[in-house]
C-alpha cells in the first residue's frame, strides 16, 4: 500500500495547483483504500511477481475518488469521512471538473499497461458504475422499489468497481477463466454485502462514527433495504410513515423512523443479507491457493460485517 500511495502521489502532479488541491483533499481524508488493498491481495494470493498491480491499485484508487467527487456533488452532500465534502469545501464546478481529471488519468495509466483485457475490464466497469448512478437517480423517492431493484443499482454503482479490481488482479497474474470469474465473484459479492452494510448504518450507527450526516439517504429519497425490509414487515401504519418519507424525502421524523427500522427487525434482515453475500465471496475463494494473502481475503468479509463506520 506504501508503493501505491508512492504513485497515487507522483500521478496527482499537475501544473494546476487546484487539481492537485482538491484530489489531495478528498484522497488524503482517511479513506479505507479497501479497493486497490483487494486488488493487491488477489494479485499476491494468485502469485503475482510483477510491479504493474501498484500501478493499477492507484488506477482503482482514481476511479473511486472520482465517483465520490461527482457523487457528491449530485447528492449535495456536506460530510464525508467526518470532514467537509470537497464540494462544501471547494465549490461544486472544481469537485467535478477535478472528478474528470482523475478519471482522464486514470486511463492514461491503463493504456501504459497496455494490457488490453485491462482496460476492457476497468471501461465496462466505468460504463456500469455511470449507469448505476444514472439508475439511482430513476428510483429517487421510489418507495415502491424492491429488493431486487436495489441490489441491481448497488452492483452496479458500488460493488462493480470491486469486482473489476479483483478481476483486474487475476488478469494480472494471466489466472485461468474459471479462476479469473471466481476472483471477480468475490469482488462483487464482498462489494454488495459493503454497499448493505452502509445502508444500514444510516439508521444503526452514529453519526461521530460513521464520518457523514445520519439521515441523508433518506433526505435524498434514497429507498436502502432497511426501510425496504421495513415496510415489508412492519405495520400499515409504519410501512406509510416510511412511504411518505421516501417519497417527499422529509427527515422531519427521522428518529420515529430510526425506530421502525428497528422495531421491525429490519436492520438483522438487512444484516442477514449482507451475510449471504460474505458467504458467496468466501465460497468464490475455493479454488485459490492457499496462502497468507488468501487466508486474508477469507478473513475480510467477516470484518466487514462488523464495520461501524
Amino acid at each position: 500500500m506504501q508503493a501505491v500511495d508512492a504513485v497515487i502521489a507522483q500521478r496527482l502532479t499537475t501544473s494546476v495547483p487546484l487539481i492537485g488541491q482538491v484530489a489531495h483533499y478528498i484522497i488524503s481524508a482517511g479513506g479505507k483504500r479497501l479497493r486497490p488493498a483487494m486488488l493487491l491481495l488477489v494479485a499476491n494470493a494468485l502469485g503475482y511477481q510483477g510491479s504493474q498491480h501498484h500501478a493499477m491499485a492507484a488506477v482503482i484508487e482514481f476511479i473511486h475518488t472520482a465517483t465520490l467527487l461527482h457523487d457528491d456533488v449530485v447528492d449535495e452532500s456536506t460530510m464525508r469521512r467526518s470532514k467537509p465534502t470537497a464540494n462544501y469545501t471547494f465549490g461544486n464546478p472544481a469537485s467535478v471538473l477535478v472528478g474528470d481529471f482523475l478519471h482522464s488519468r486514470a486511463f492514461e495509466m491503463m493504456v501504459a499497461t497496455r494490457e488490453l483485457r485491462v482496460m476492457e475490464v476497468v471501461a465496462a466497469a466505468t460504463n456500469i458504475i455511470a449507469e448505476g448512478e444514472v439508475q439511482q437517480l430513476l428510483n429517487m423517492h421510489d418507495a415502491a422499489l424492491d429488493e431486487q431493484g436495489y441490489l441491481h443499482v448497488i452492483r452496479s454503482k458500488t460493488a462493480k468497481l470491486f469486482e473489476a479490481s479483483t478481476q483486474v488482479a487475476a488478469i494480472l497474474t494471466q489466472s485461468p477463466p474459471a479462476l479469473e470469474a471466481a476472483a471477480a465473484t468475490y469482488g462483487q459479492a464482498l462489494g454488495t454485502a459493503f454497499q448493505i452494510i452502509d445502508d444500514v448504518l444510516d439508521y444503526d450507527g452514529a453519526p461521530a462514527e460513521m464520518g457523514k450526516n445520519v439521515g441523508d439517504d433518506l433526505r435524498e429519497g434514497k429507498a436502502t433495504l432497511p426501510l425496504i425490509a421495513a415496510m415489508q414487515h412492519g405495520t400499515a401504519g409504519q410501512a406509510a410513515i416510511v412511504r411518505h418519507a421516501i417519497e417527499q424525502g422529509e427527515t422531519e421524523q427521522l428518529q420515529a423512523i430510526i425506530q421502525i427500522v428497528r422495531e421491525t427487525g429490519a436492520i438483522d434482515l438487512a444484516r442477514e443479507a449482507a451475510h449471504r453475500e460474505a458467504e458467496r465471496a468466501i465460497a468464490a475463494l475455493a479454488a485459490f491457493p492457499d496462502n497468507p494473502y488468501s487466508q486474508t481475503l477469507r478473513e475480510l468479509p467477516a470484518q466487514l460485517l462488523l464495520r461501524r463506520k
